[in-house]
C-alpha cells in the first residue's frame, strides 16, 4: 500500500450505493475520495462523513479525472441506476457507462490502482437462464428503451476487461443484483421507495404488470460486504452480488403494506416495455471466492428501510 491508510476513490459517492460503500471503508481505516455531479445523488447522502478521512469533489467522471497523490483502489459506481432516471437521461446514462468507465480506468492505470465497477444484473436482460450464472451472456434489446443502461454497463464490462488484458490493470466486476435500504430516493422508480412511500402515505400501491415478476431483494449492508470482499480479492472475472431468495413484487408489495400498517390498496398498471420477468442470481461463485452470502432477512432489512423513510418523509 502506497501509506498506512489505503486511498480509495468512489465515483458516485452521493448516491445509495456509493454513500453506503464510502461510510463503510472509512469505517475500515481508509481514507475516501468521493466524486460525483448530484445528478441523481444527494449531498445528505454524506453529510455525516465531512468530518471524517473523507473529501468530496463535484465533477462529472465523463471529463478527465484528475486526482493529486497515490491512490490504492478506484470504485467506479457513477450512473443513473433506476428506470425513471435512465429513461429520463438516456444520453447521459449512456456517456456515464462509456467516457466516464474509460477516465475512472484510466485513473486506475495511471496510479496502479485496482479498479471496480458497478455492474448490473441488468446486462442479463430479460434472462432465458434462471437463476443467472455469470457464464450468462444475457438477451438484451439494444434498441428499446432499456437498452440505454443495459447497454452502458455492457460496454463498461468489456472495457473494462480490455484495460485488464491489454494494460495489465488489476480490475473486478460487480454484477449487482436488486438492492435495498436507507438512503434510496423517495420516488426513484425501483419496488421498494415506491411501495414505502406510497404505503406511508396510505396510497395505492402500484404493480406494474400482473406482479407475479420475481426479484431477489438484497439489503445494503450485505451488498457493501460483498463488494468489499470483491475489491480485496484476486478474482477479475464478474461475480454477482445478490441475494438468491426469489420472491414475487405482489409478494413484496403486501409484506409492505403489512409491516407499515398501512391501508393502502394494490392496483396493476402495464408493464414497462422490455421489464425482466424473473430475477435471481446464482451466487455459487461469490459463495467460493469470497466466501460471501447475504445474512440480513427481509423483515429486519425493510425495518430499517421504512423507518429511514418515515423520518424522510415526516410521517
Amino acid at each position: 500500500m502506497s501509506s498506512s491508510r489505503p486511498r480509495v476513490v468512489i465515483t458516485g459517492a452521493a448516491g445509495f450505493i456509493g454513500s453506503h460503500l464510502s461510510e463503510t471503508l472509512l469505517d475500515r481505516g481508509y481514507t475516501v475520495i468521493g466524486i460525483d455531479n448530484l445528478l441523481t445523488g444527494d449531498l445528505a447522502n454524506i453529510a455525516h462523513l465531512v468530518n471524517r478521512d473523507f473529501l468530496f469533489i463535484k465533477h462529472d467522471v465523463t471529463n478527465f479525472i484528475y486526482i493529486d497523490g497515490p491512490v490504492d483502489y478506484v470504485l467506479h459506481w457513477a450512473s443513473p441506476a433506476s428506470p425513471i432516471d435512465y429513461l429520463e437521461l438516456p444520453i447521459q446514462t449512456l456517456k456515464v457507462g462509456a467516457l466516464g468507465t474509460h477516465n475512472t480506468l484510466g485513473l486506475a492505470k495511471a496510479k496502479n490502482a485496482k479498479f471496480v465497477i458497478a455492474s448490473t444484473s441488468e446486462v442479463y436482460g430479460d434472462p432465458l437462464e434462471h437463476p443467472q450464472q455469470e457464464t450468462y451472456w444475457g438477451n438484451v434489446n439494444p434498441v428499446g428503451p432499456r437498452g440505454v443502461y443495459d447497454e452502458a454497463k455492457r460496454f463498461a464490462e468489456a472495457m473494462t476487461m480490455a484495460y485488464h488484458r491489454y494494460h495489465g490493470v488489476d480490475t473486478k466486476i460487480v454484477r449487482i443484483f436488486n438492492t435495498y435500504g436507507p438512503r434510496m430516493r423517495v420516488r426513484d422508480g425501483r419496488a421498494v421507495p415506491a411501495f414505502i412511500s406510497q404505503a406511508l402515505a396510505n396510497e395505492d400501491v402500484t404493480i406494474f404488470g400482473s406482479g407475479h415478476q420475481t426479484r431477489s431483494f438484497c439489503y445494503i449492508s450485505d451488498l457493501v460486504d460483498g463488494i468489499i470482499r470483491l475489491m480485496l480479492s484476486s478474482e477479475n472475472d464478474p461475480v454477482n452480488i445478490g441475494n438468491p431468495h426469489e420472491m414475487t413484487i405482489e409478494e413484496m408489495a403486501r409484506t409492505i403494506i403489512r409491516m407499515t400498517g398501512s391501508s393502502s390498496r394494490v392496483v396493476y398498471r402495464a408493464l414497462p416495455t422490455d421489464d425482466p420477468k424473473v430475477r435471481q442470481p446464482d451466487i455459487t461463485r461469490a459463495r467460493h471466492i469470497l466466501g460471501w452470502e447475504p445474512r440480513v432477512q427481509l423483515e429486519e432489512g425493510l425495518t430499517s428501510t421504512i423507518a429511514y423513510f418515515r423520518k424522510k418523509l415526516g410521517v
